[in-house]
């Protein structure tokens, strides 16, 4: 039986944590398919076709994979991506008891639709899009969370926008 798993998010932009929740959840199905979210009310730092170049390029290594734009409810986006289940990364308790009531919520709108979780590697724990978005913003160094085409896409950004998008050095 080929099991398909949806792993949606914002991914705005994808971190190394977001990473590799995703390389684990592509041993652990047949195929994994990434959902980017438009999310227009989070008003995103990267347009949805940013987030998905950006995620396409960081998980091209991982054969099993696709990335998909998607938008509206998560279960509509499950039934046209042909699967039942949603793969979501936990970092805390506080994810978890979110995460649980959205399940609960989708479970309700799709009873044949399960989550699953899986818990960030201890070193990602503290590490969220807005945390990247906000260091990025203030010129801070952001390479350990992020992957390089990640820094690249924040410094293009900046530079489009007068910054440098990188923290000044004592020469400059």
């Amino acid at each position: 039986m080929n099991v398909r798993a949806i792993y949606p998010g914002t991914f705005d932009p994808m971190t190394v944590g977001h990473a590799d929740v995703a390389e684990r959840a592509s041993r652990m199905f047949d195929e994994l398919v990434i959902g980017v979210a438009a999310s227009r009310s989070k008003n995103p730092f990267f347009t949805l076709d940013e987030r998905v170049a950006l995620a396409r390029r960081i998980t091209e290594s991982l054969g099993n994979v696709t990335v998909r734009p998607f938008e509206g409810l998560l279960v509509d986006f499950a039934a046209a991506a042909n699967s039942q289940v949603v793969v979501r990364g936990l970092r805390a308790i506080s994810d978890f008891e979110f995460e649980v009531q959205i399940a609960g919520v989708n479970r309700h709108l799709a009873p044949k639709v399960e989550t699953v979780f899986i818990a960030a590697a201890q070193e990602y724990t503290f590490l969220s899009s807005s945390i990247v978005r906000e260091v990025a913003g203030h010129d801070g160094d952001v390479s350990d969370f992020v992957h390089p085409i990640v820094v690249e896409a924040f410094n293009r950004k900046y530079e489009r926008a007068g910054r440098t998008g990188r923290r000044p050095t004592p020469e400059s």
